[in-house]
Parts: C-alpha cells; structure tokens; sequence
C-alpha cells in the first residue's frame, strides 16, 4: 500500500462527503434530514473498512511526509466514532438549522476528513493542510445558525482567532525550514541534535505550538473557548470539544515524539507549567458558571490540561495517559452534548429548566449527564477516573527525570478538586434543583427515537464499561504507542 492507497481512509470520507452533496440536490424536505443517516452509515462503514487495512506495521507515503501506523489508526477510528455520534446528533438538531442541512453533514465530513490527515502527519506541510481543512469547515460549522446573534458572534470570534493561529503556524514552519532545512519531522529529529542551540529553530517551534495551542485550546490560547461553546449548534460544538482537540493532540505527540527530537527537554518543563496554568485557570473560572455550554468550555479547557500534561510527560506511561483519556473523554462530553441536543429549552441562556427536573421528564439522559459529570470529574465508576489515575501515574514516573513534577503533581490534584464543584453541582441540578412547575419545558416528558435512544445506552455503557473494565482500551493504546518506537 503506497501513495494514494496509503490515503484510502481519508478519500473515502472526502467520496462520502462529496455524495451527500450530491445527494442534497435530489433530495427535498425531510428527506434532506435522513442523509445525516446516510452520512452516518458511510461513516460507519468507513470505521468498519479501518479494520480490514492490511499493512505490515508502517507505512509511509509521499516521501515521509504521510504515515500509517497503529497510532494514527487508533486516532482515525476515535475520529470516526465521534463523528458518528455527532451525526446522530445532527439528525436530532436538523429542524433548527433551517437550511442547508445537507451541506452541514457534508462540512462535518470535510472537517472529519481533516482531523483523520492529521492523524498520519509526518511533515509540516501535511500538517498545516490538515489543521487548515479542519478550521475552514468549523468557521462555517460555528456560524451555521446564521439568524442568531450569538452564533454569528461566535463564529467571527473562531474565525479571526483561527486565522491568527494559523498564521503564527505558517510564520513558525517558514522559521524551522529555514533553521533545519526540511519540514519532515523525521529529518528534523536527525538533525535536532546539531541545532539545540539554534534561536531560530526554538522560536519557530513556539510559533508553531501557539497556532496548535489554540486549537487544543491550553492557557493562554484557550479565549475563544466558551465564547465558541455557547453559540455554537450543539453538534458542532461536541465535535469541537473532542475531534479538533484529539486532532491537536495527535499533532503535537507526533511533533513532541517524533519531530524536535534532542529538542524535548527544552519543551518538556514549559510545557507542564502551561499545562498546570491550563487546568487551574478552567477549574476556577468555571465554578460562576450558569450557562451549561459555557460550563462545558470551562471543562474543555480543564481536560486540555490534563492532557497536556500527560502529553510532555518524557515516559511512555504518559503517552498512554493521553490516548486512554481522550477515548474516556469523548463518550464524556458526548453523553453530556446529546442531553442537551434533545433536552430543549427554547428562549433560556442559562439552560437550568434543561436540568432542573430532569430526570423527572426522561430518568435515561439524567442517568447519562450525570455519569458524563462523573467521568469528566474524575471519579469512580465512569472511565475518566482511570484517565485521571493514569495521567497521575505518568507525572509519578517522570518524577526522577523532573524533580519539580511531585508539585505539578499536586497542583493537578488540586485543579482536579476544584473542579469537581461545577462537574457535581449539574448532577444535583438534576436531581435535587428546584422544578419551575410552570415551565411547559419542566414538564413535558422526552420521547426518544430509537436510533437516538440506542446513541444516548451506547454512550452510557461505554462509560461504565471503560471504568470498570479499562484493560482492553488499555491495550490498544499501548499498542499505539509501541508503533511510535516507544
């Protein structure tokens, strides 16, 4: 498998795409709904398909500048079933785009096809096109509900913060190219060890983080964050959440692992200090919250510090770290955005009549929010808490290579138990709040379709299940990683 073969994946999801544009044309009325199913089935066929690559254990394609491998497998498939549940999703929230639902499926396949390049990125151009692809999709994705204030407010918000990451990504790759003389992130490990003190490289390499560090979203690139959750359609902003995030991540280990080589001990230390930064400015700037999609920024941008701080960890524990918690924090947050996709509450900001007596109106989606609030908490028996362990096991590890990790060790804990304020106080919400009995939204059970209703177990199980048996998620990650030559 070579060239164009090495791509399969992402040219079928662009084949997808372009059919479902075709297909709005033939289409009318709810039938336009119904392709976000088509979407789906293409999607799923397409992590299906994932399964049956044949390849022996590495593939590179284009000169170095694409790879295939079992971690860029493992990043693919977490895309696709993310976009499968954001679909789902989109199919419940159809009714309130309006127009255009057709082509806001095929945006979404676009900007899925973006993050699964980005997976197999193994050179700064390859790279770029692959962040550009995804932001470009989620510019209109955020704006989609074009007759709302704060969606257009949004959207321009997303739009000139993404191009000015963008820049500060092409203006830091134009600087490594100029210092390394190659942008494959092999050749410029190979010679890292004859540039550490190069200025020029180290200042490109921090330009390229800033214009990634606004995609994960990490201090002090995380502005946009809240802003973009609340105005954003629920579907886009669960992609958001996860895919674009999962897509900064798998850029960075690449880059961190594979890229800057004799270069990572400069990067390590800084990191870790942006990663505590991160997670204490999301814990605390979340607790005034009211607003639930605000709320959820907050916890994005306490996760990203969590990640982040797995990600710099120099041992293999915390690589895994990484891909183990991004698995348990996408069913996280996407069991938390599918209860507000079909819980409505038409002409409220605060989105407290969504909660409030909610497992009065449907005991299924209270279940799954408050199991989703458990996980992203970090408490047992939801599978953020194993993530959690695992990033804490990682910080333990690098102990003896950084002696200053046993107080990042703590602040981390900290960060994590100030946080558990806002993630515990939507589950008494749910339970125990006040009900405005004159609410019709407080009152009027919720009817689920069975592909919804299948979506909302799905993701519920999933969370019990990577708590309570975390082994053989476990073993795919390290698996994973063992691909990367660690």
């Amino acid at each position: 498998m070579m060239g164009l073969g090495a791509l399969s994946l992402e040219l079928a999801m662009v084949g997808a795409a372009l059919a479902i544009l075709l297909m709005e044309f033939w289409t009318t009325g709810e039938d336009k709904r119904r392709l976000g199913l088509v979407a789906a089935v293409f999607v799923g066929a397409i992590f299906l398909g994932s399964f049956a690559l044949l390849f022996d254990g590495r593939v590179e394609a284009f000169g170095g500048a694409y790879v295939l491998d079992e971690f860029a497998l493992y990043f693919k498939r977490l895309f696709l079933i993310a976009a499968l549940l954001v679909l789902v999703m989109a199919y419940e929230f159809a009714d309130r785009f309006g127009s255009g639902v057709g082509e806001y499926y095929a945006l979404t396949l676009f900007a899925l096809a973006g993050m699964m390049l980005a997976a197999s990125a193994q050179d700064f151009v390859v790279l770029f096109v692959a962040f550009e692809l995804m932001s470009v999709c989620f510019y209109v994705l955020v704006s989609y509900q074009r007759w709302r204030v704060r969606s257009l407010e949004a959207g321009m918000k997303y739009l000139v913060i993404g191009a000015l990451a963008g820049a500060f990504l092409v203006y830091g790759i134009a600087l490594i190219y100029g210092a390394a003389g190659t942008l494959n992130f092999r050749e410029l490990a190979a010679r890292a060890g004859d540039l550490t003190s190069n200025r020029l490289l180290q200042v490109g390499l921090l330009l390229v983080f800033v214009g990634v560090g606004f995609k994960i979203a990490v201090v002090p690139f995380q502005i946009w964050v809240p802003d973009v959750y609340q105005g954003a359609p629920v579907p886009t902003a669960a992609f958001l959440a996860v895919g674009s995030k999962a897509a900064g991540f798998v850029l960075l280990i690449r880059l961190l692992h594979a890229g800057v080589g004799a270069l990572a001990d400069w990067w390590e230390p800084a990191l870790v200090v942006l990663a505590l930064l991160t997670i204490l400015h999301g814990a605390l700037a979340g607790i005034p919250q009211k607003n639930f999609r605000r709320l959820m920024g907050y916890s994005s941008i306490v996760n990203a510090g969590f990640l982040l701080l797995a990600a710099a960890s120099p041992t293999r524990d915390g690589l895994v770290a990484v891909l183990f918690y991004l698995a348990s924090y996408l069913y996280g947050v996407m069991g938390a955005f599918m209860v507000l996709c079909l819980a409505r509450c038409p002409g409220r900001e605060d989105e407290t009549c969504i909660l409030a007596g909610l497992h009065r109106r449907s005991p299924l989606l209270a279940a799954t929010l408050a199991l989703s609030m458990i996980s992203l908490a970090g408490l047992p028996p939801a599978a953020g808490f194993f993530g959690k362990l695992l990033v804490f096991k990682a910080l333990i590890a690098g102990g003896a290579d950084y002696p200053f990790q046993p107080w990042a060790l703590r602040l981390a804990v900290a960060g994590a138990v100030v946080a558990l304020y806002f993630y515990l106080n939507v589950v008494r919400t749910i339970y125990w709040a006040p009900v405005e009995e004159d609410s019709a939204a407080a009152s009027r059970p919720i009817h689920l379709a069975p592909l919804t209703k299948a979506s909302v177990i799905f993701s519920l199980l999933v969370l019990l299940w990577l708590g309570l048996f975390p082994g053989a998620i476990l073993n795919l990650a390290e698996y994973a990683v063992f691909s990367l030559g660690w």
